[in-house]
């Protein structure tokens, strides 16, 4: 199976962390959140990756040649000249990604207890284009689904923006993205975005017409490593359960 790791990003909310080196390479109990997130995909059967790189991009190539994660092949999707976001990040791996079974997307900066396999699975159940792993949690923005978990919209709550699929109706439910999804490879028949360009514009412009699932695993642990207080809840965590988030 195959995965695209997004590790492209600046880091901005970690500063001063992420100024000399890439937020890939920030490090929780010992280990880079890319190592985290490549033994994850391993521990899951996922054997072929894709991380795609901008900041500091030179150190994460180097980081990927000097360090084995066992019987697993890694590529490089090069973003050192434009940051193209995660839809343009997707769009520019397709040379690697495409092939007749669906692949996961994984932020590099998000740690979980999720079970890859079973979304996966969820995924294939459900005949779906794409699945997201969501949860019910504070955030400023949120997909929304209806009852059957049918991706429907779009909200920030901050800013009062809502963004509907065509057609759509009825009360829905506020779930927040957790950065993790499955997506079948016919995606790349439908985009019509081009350059840098987030995932959810393409989610949004399909969900009328596609099936996009939401997918809710119980008992979920879940972090975005994407500020340093957040680095240290993760760091405290991680050292009292070691082995669900860091598996060997």
């Amino acid at each position: 199976m195959k995965a695209l790791i997004l590790a492209a990003g600046f880091g901005t909310r970690l500063m001063p962390l992420t100024a000399h080196t890439p937020k890939a390479l920030v490090k929780v109990s010992g280990k880079t959140l890319l190592e985290i997130a490549i033994r994850k995909l391993v521990f899951h059967g996922f054997s072929e990756i894709v991380v795609n790189a901008h900041h500091h991009a030179d150190q994460v190539i180097d980081y990927l040649k000097m360090n084995q994660f066992g019987n697993v092949t890694i590529s490089i999707s090069d973003e050192t000249d434009y940051l193209l976001d995660t839809g343009g990040a997707i769009l520019k791996a397709g040379w690697f990604l495409k092939s007749e079974e669906p692949f996961l997307v994984h932020n590099v900066d998000v740690i979980s207890n999720l079970n890859l396999g079973n979304l996966y699975s969820y995924h294939l159940e459900k005949k779906a284009l794409a699945t997201v792993s969501i949860t019910d949690r504070q955030t400023k923005r949120y997909f929304l689904f209806d009852d059957e978990l049918l991706l429907r919209g779009w909200t920030d709550t901050g800013s009062g923006e809502v963004r509907m699929a065509a057609g759509v109706s009825g009360p829905l439910k506020k779930l927040a993205f957790s950065g993790i999804h499955v997506i079948s490879p016919g995606i790349f028949d439908l985009f019509e975005e081009q350059g840098r360009f987030s995932i959810i514009d393409t989610y949004l412009r399909l969900a009328g017409g596609h099936p996009i699932f939401g997918y809710i695993q119980p008992g979920l642990t879940w972090f975005d490593v994407g500020k340093p207080a957040q680095l240290a809840d993760a760091e405290r965590f991680l050292r009292d359960h070691p082995d669900n988030f860091l598996p060997v």
